[in-house]
């Protein structure tokens, strides 16, 4: 699965958003102890760095150390490699052991694990009462009525190029398995749906939609999803290269407990 992300990990720290950061804090005010927090699948560390404005440690870890090599950096949050070859046992006592973590956050990536193996370990590691575990993603961008119908048809475009575990995203979370005790953010089958407002350029745009893992994937198979005529396409509809608009992004998160 590493190698999904490995060729654009470079282009994440830019291309992929920051969360707002009430959602950190909506999430911080549902633990009650604030000591150490667990970001899995970190990518380049976008929530691992917010979520250290709440909890006095981050671990952040990931499959790909090519993403890692590109994280942000922060003296609260440390990151490790956390290759599928490892087993539970390590990952509980790399993360910190039983019983010892506050808040395990996923974002956008929890689609992409093995849940039978990843759900089993947060249940060992969250704090039993009071830890809690949220995971989120993004999945529609709105722009305008011209640009909207444009960027539907490129992510249709990409279905046939995606990893099967990626329509657990492109359907909004809503049929992810998720296993524990509702605390008022989402529950299995209703994820709580999110705005996540953003200014953007047309560049940033682009570098967004070229690090999608089935834009490479389709590369790989001799298939340009964002060919020239695409990118023309788009710029016109977007209303030029200098223009910097304010997009949103639709976004789904679930909380929860473990359940006693």
């Amino acid at each position: 699965m590493a190698d999904l992300f490995d060729k654009q990990a470079a282009i994440y720290v830019d291309a992929r958003p920051r969360y707002p950061s009430e959602w950190f804090s909506m999430l911080a005010s549902l633990t009650p102890d604030h000591s150490l927090a667990w970001d899995a699948g970190t990518g380049n560390g976008q929530a691992a760095i917010d979520v250290s404005e709440h909890y006095k440690q981050v671990i952040a870890t990931d499959i790909s150390e090519e993403q890692l090599k590109h994280a942000i950096r922060h003296p609260q949050v440390q990151y490790f490699h956390s290759p599928s070859s490892m087993s539970d046992d390590e990952l509980v006592n790399l993360i910190g052991g039983e019983n010892s973590v506050d808040l395990v956050v996923v974002a956008t990536a929890v689609h992409w694990f093995d849940l039978e193996k990843f759900y089993p370990v947060v249940k060992r590691v969250l704090k039993k009462p009071g830890g809690v575990v949220a995971v989120w993603s993004y999945n529609i961008l709105q722009v305008s009525p011209e640009m909207d119908p444009l960027l539907k048809k490129f992510y249709e475009g990409t279905f046939p190029f995606q990893n099967p575990k990626a329509m657990y995203a492109f359907e909004c979370y809503k049929t992810l398995p998720f296993p524990f005790e509702s605390v008022g953010v989402g529950c299995e089958g209703q994820p709580l749906e999110l705005d996540m407002p953003m200014e953007m350029s047309f560049e940033r745009l682009l570098k967004l939609l070229s690090s999608a893992s089935a834009v490479n994937a389709a590369k790989e198979q001799g298939m340009n999803l964002l060919s020239e005529e695409v990118v023309r396409e788009l710029e016109s509809a977007w209303g030029g290269p200098e223009l910097v608009r304010t997009v949103n992004y639709k976004s789904y998160m679930l909380a929860g407990k473990v359940k006693l």
